[in-house]
């Protein structure tokens, strides 16, 4: 193959969790761009079917699915629905996500769980429900969405123990499995984005931006395509020697 051929992503088929907006939506374009087909899904199935819609003009096939993370059924009825319209599941992007502010010595239970049960054990539930029909294909390509807030600590004025805790999971999680499934030619790998405005960012984005940018080289935050190029890359034969690694995307904020 030469590098073109690599990175070429025509036919092949990718679900994308949390697709419609922010870093889903963002990566979801990249794969499409490349020639994927791509089905989305998330808990707002309008949202998915705007984004649909529009990644349909890039000339590739789409599909838009309602989906809580949480809910195995559903997750079960993504994946049926996609091998029923494709006939097959390449690409499995675990994007969805959600984060809670609150001191440790305040949070919930139901507020811990929330987003562990979103980012950890959703991440766990469609990766087993999509690695089987990967497994029967004898191929495949995992990208879990971490960050690097999994990484380690970060300082008192950022109170989101439950989303640090998940990510630290969620890479956990990829090099164990990327051991599991070698042998099933499935690469797991994770990205471990920076700072990216997003609806789930922005509050903190606007009210710390200059304590936030000192600590980051670049000296900005991820902009509308500076995750393309790794999902593509994790998603495409580009990667095939890669499983188990973590890629992170944060404009050297980690390099310190």
């Amino acid at each position: 193959m030469n590098a073109r051929q690599l990175f070429d992503l025509t036919g092949r088929v990718a679900i994308i969790t949390g697709g419609s907006i922010g870093l889903g939506r963002q990566m979801a374009e990249g794969l499409a761009e490349m020639g994927a087909n791509v089905a989305l899904c998330a808990r707002k199935k309008e949202r998915c079917q705007e984004a649909a819609d529009q990644l349909a003009g890039l000339g590739v096939k789409t599909l838009a699915l309602g989906c809580d993370v949480k809910d195995p059924a559903a997750i079960q009825e993504v994946v049926a629905l996609t091998l029923q319209n494709f006939g097959r599941i390449d690409i499995l992007i675990n994007n969805a996500g959600v984060s809670w502010g609150a001191p440790v010595e305040e949070m919930t239970l139901e507020q811990w769980n929330k987003v562990m049960d979103t980012n950890l054990t959703g991440t766990f539930l469609f990766s087993q429900a999509v690695g089987k029909a990967m497994i029967g294909q004898g191929h495949g390509k995992i990208i879990n969405i971490a960050s690097v807030a999994g990484l380690g600590g970060a300082s008192s004025d950022l109170q989101a123990i439950g989303y640090h805790a998940s990510k630290g999971g969620v890479i956990a999680f990829t090099k164990d499995l990327a051991c599991k499934w070698a042998a099933h030619n499935i690469q797991v790998n994770a990205i471990a984005p920076g700072w990216f405005p997003t609806h789930m960012s922005n509050w903190i984005l606007e009210h710390r931006k200059e304590t936030l940018l000192e600590k980051i080289p670049l000296h900005r935050f991820g902009s509308d395509h500076d995750l393309k190029g790794a999902a593509i890359f994790l998603a495409s034969d580009a990667s095939a020697y890669v499983t188990g690694h973590v890629l992170v995307v944060d404009g050297g904020q980690t390099a310190w």
